[in-house]
């Protein structure tokens, strides 16, 4: 029966040729090395959405969005990313329009054009880049919010009053 019952990943591998039947093939990736990186190159364009166990970095161009919760992610120098992000960490240097949620801290480097929205810990921003967008950074857990309200001044003395003697 069709749709039925799950395919474990050896039901996945390229079978022996049926006539002229093409299969797909699924690899998933586990990394065993901490130091592990991935690198899209300058010459290649991806569009669709990224989930990684690896620090991921684009040199080339990248629509849609990336969640790599446990690790980096960084849009290089030569990089062109639309979409949205959510690492560890992320550094931008190319060109990034879009959101990005990170756990710990955002780099904008001085050759980034950044257009869109951040929420971090917190950030860096070398001089020389373009940043136009909403940063908003997490607030310490220990630290509490300033009061913006407006002092209270005492009632000023009603006018037309008057004293009898």
């Amino acid at each position: 029966m069709l749709g039925k019952g799950k395919k474990t990943e050896s039901d996945r591998t390229a079978s022996p040729d049926r006539s002229g039947e093409t299969k797909s093939t699924t690899f998933l990736s586990r990394s065993s090395t901490p130091d592990a990186k991935t690198v899209i190159g300058k010459h290649i364009a991806i569009e669709g959405s990224i989930r990684g166990d690896e620090d991921l970095q684009i040199e080339g161009a990248m629509k849609g969005n990336i969640e790599l919760p446990k690790h980096n992610f960084k849009v290089g120098s030569s990089g062109q990313m639309e979409g949205e992000i959510t690492a560890r960490n992320v550094s931008v240097s190319g060109e990034f329009k879009g959101n990005i949620k990170c756990h710990e801290k955002v780099e904008v480097t001085h050759e980034a054009d950044f257009y869109g929205e951040i929420k971090a810990k917190s950030i860096s921003v070398e001089d020389g880049a373009y940043i136009k967008g909403v940063i908003e950074l997490d607030r310490e857990p220990n630290r509490k919010p300033s009061d913006t309200r407006k002092p209270q001044t005492p009632a000023a003395p009603a006018t037309g009053d008057k004293k009898e003697s």
